[in-house]
């Protein structure tokens, strides 16, 4: 095993324990700390997509992880804008 494989395992193992940690963030009661979760939960997913497109050399996972991190951000503005208006 060469050390860049290894990094992308350890990269993958990390994020995804990012994952469930946020995830227990998103089901909080309050929106804005739901809504954070859910933003932390669209990057740990689009860079395991990215590390896992590297392993596997399946180049279609950075596409899918760019357009899922973008609709993160609009989301996350939209939601924004609804709660200041309040």
């Amino acid at each position: 095993m060469n050390l860049l494989l290894i990094s992308k395992i350890f990269l993958i193992v990390a994020f995804v324990i990012f994952f469930f940690f946020f995830l227990r963030l998103a089901t909080h009661k309050s929106v804005a700390m739901g809504i954070i979760g859910t933003d932390a939960l669209t990057v740990s997913v689009s860079v395991i997509l990215v590390a896992l497109g590297g392993i596997y050399g399946i180049g279609f996972f950075r596409d899918i992880a760019l357009a899922l991190v973008l609709l993160g951000v609009v989301g996350t503005i939209a939601f924004a804008t609804v709660i200041r208006r309040d």
